[in-house]
């Protein structure tokens, strides 16, 4: 919802009002809610990797970059307000985390409580550094796209841009049948989440808070 907003906002900012008018400048979540992406992909998923695996998203928010006042700034300036959104989450969560274990020393008795809190900020850190990094695999329709495509010849631009035809497929595709490329596409993800536990196990306030312990 945050990631989605912050596309709209950046939108407006540049000089195009479309996700106003359409009523998506909002952290209501329910004007976020997309059929296939919200409910019908993240159901099938589940189905068909009995919960192993499980993707999804909020409804992408209209923009119109023609209206942009600088066509180039604005489009990567918009694409890329969502993942630095899910930075600025995983950030503040971070941040939270360390005052939740300062706190913790001076309230021994409160451990477990406090762990449990932070076993939800812990799963804050890991969701927004995947959303954010995943965002900027250059395949389309994803944010990371839009802005390769500034960075492309100009002969090539056009023949990038054609697979936004094909809509998720080639995403998908990717998820389902190379998933060892998405892994290494994802690494930075998992890199950053070696640097949170490396920071934050000295503050936890339990073992509860550690999301990848069983």
């Amino acid at each position: 919802m945050a990631h989605e907003y912050a596309h709209g906002y950046a939108a407006l900012k540049q000089g195009d009002d479309t996700a106003l008018v359409h009523g998506r400048l909002t952290f209501n979540p329910i004007a976020h809610i997309d059929l296939w992406l919200t409910i019908i992909v993240p159901a099938l998923l589940w189905w068909q990797t009995d919960g192993r695996f499980v993707f999804g998203g909020a409804k992408p928010v209209p923009v119109r970059p023609d209206r942009y006042r600088n066509y180039r700034r604005g489009d990567i300036i918009v694409s890329l307000a969502g993942v630095a959104t899910n930075l600025a989450i995983c950030l503040a969560c971070v941040l939270v985390f360390l005052l939740i274990g300062m706190l913790a020393r001076t309230m021994p008795g409160d451990g477990h409580l406090l762990a449990m809190g932070q076993r939800m900020l812990a799963w804050g850190v890991w969701l927004n550094l995947m959303l954010g990094f995943f965002n900027l695999i250059p395949i389309p329709p994803l944010d990371g796209s839009h802005v390769l495509y500034h960075f492309l010849p100009v002969g090539l631009r056009q023949r990038y841009r054609a697979f936004q035809r094909l809509g998720f497929l080639p995403l998908l595709a990717l998820m389902l049948l190379f998933p060892r490329v998405l892994q290494v596409l994802m690494k930075p993800a998992y890199a950053g989440m070696d640097l949170f536990f490396g920071i934050a196990t000295p503050f936890a306030a339990g073992p509860e808070w550690n999301i990848f312990q069983r």
